[in-house]
């Protein structure tokens, strides 16, 4: 039985990995969490999962932790991941992104833990993408445009640094955006299935405030996310970054209008000036080449179905 540690546990990609873990049946999870994690998430599997509670932007907490679980391969997706707190507290998202990575790396080196490890990187990190730059391949300019892209280009490099410094071994993987029920409320389609929701319930009027709706992005299913995140440690190269996403754009508009087509409320869209960005990414459409050819991945879950699974999260809460 392979030991595997998630960290990030009770978040959105963490409970779903560890979903498809038990599903799998081959390996003893350990989850980290801190002693304030919120665990709706993952009240469903405790009972067949180790929880430890630790902070990862403590060195000590950190090192003691690796120490005691030993694991075969990390699953590093704990992060300060929402791109407008960035911007409210930049230092925060720096510090809790880039430390908890150093000090993963750390322990891992001065344990001597031959273990490897999936670093959950960003499509964020390529921030300000030109026409002709699209689909974007691995290669590239990275021109991140908010404090959590920069967060997340540091842990993306610093996968490159340990590994040819002292061979820690970790795969780098360039997620695009991902959807699906457990998603934050924070998060573009989360919010509008859960408006939705709420105005069907009488919860408030029923006005569906939005952002910026010209926003093109490359939609996958979290749970075809979190299998190609298993699929990069269990086939990938070490040092070497992926981009794991569907090979589709959506403008944020279509998918609103996906949504509010699973609804029978009679609902108006009016644009709210407080969630507009002060710079944001206007396309972001990968090129999974690289990692369908090292692993055979393809997206399974139409994202229609996705919005649907995640509007009805929202209702069934």
């Amino acid at each position: 039985m392979r030991r595997v540690l998630v960290t990030g546990v009770t978040g959105f990609a963490g409970s779903h990995l560890v979903d498809y873990m038990l599903e799998r049946g081959d390996c003893e999870i350990f989850g980290i969490l801190r002693w304030r994690s919120r665990t709706e998430n993952i009240e469903h599997f405790t009972d067949r999962v180790t929880l430890v509670e630790c902070d990862l932007r403590d060195a000590t907490s950190t090192h003691d932790t690796l120490a005691k679980v030993k694991p075969d391969w990390i699953f590093h997706l704990a992060a300060q991941s929402f791109v407008p707190t960035s911007w409210i507290a930049p230092t925060e998202s720096l510090t809790t992104n880039v430390l908890a990575q150093v000090h993963i790396f750390e322990a891992v080196r001065r344990l001597g833990l031959p273990c490897r490890i999936q670093l959950a990187c960003s499509s964020e990190e390529y921030g300000m993408v030109f026409p002709n730059e699209v689909p974007i391949k691995e290669t590239n300019p990275l021109r991140p445009l908010s404090p959590y892209a920069v967060s997340k280009v540091a842990q993306d490099l610093l996968g490159y640094q340990y590994w040819m410094s002292w061979k820690v071994d970790s795969v780098r993987t360039r997620g695009f955006n991902h959807e699906g029920p457990r998603r934050g409320p924070v998060f573009v389609a989360s919010d509008f299935a859960k408006q939705i929701a709420d105005i069907e319930k009488g919860r408030k009027p029923p006005v569906l405030s939005v952002g910026n709706l010209d926003a093109k992005r490359d939609f996958t299913d979290v749970r075809d996310m979190v299998r190609a995140y298993w699929l990069a440690l269990e086939q990938c190269e070490p040092g070497e970054v992926y981009n794991i996403c569907s090979g589709r754009a959506w403008v944020i508009r279509d998918v609103l209008d996906v949504l509010l087509g699973l609804s029978k409320t009679k609902i108006e869209v009016k644009q709210d000036p407080a969630r507009l960005r002060p710079s944001d990414v206007p396309i972001l459409l990968g090129d999974n080449t690289k990692f369908v050819k090292a692993t055979g991945w393809q997206p399974t879950i139409p994202f229609e179905q996705t919005l649907k699974d995640m509007l009805e999260y929202w209702r069934a809460r």
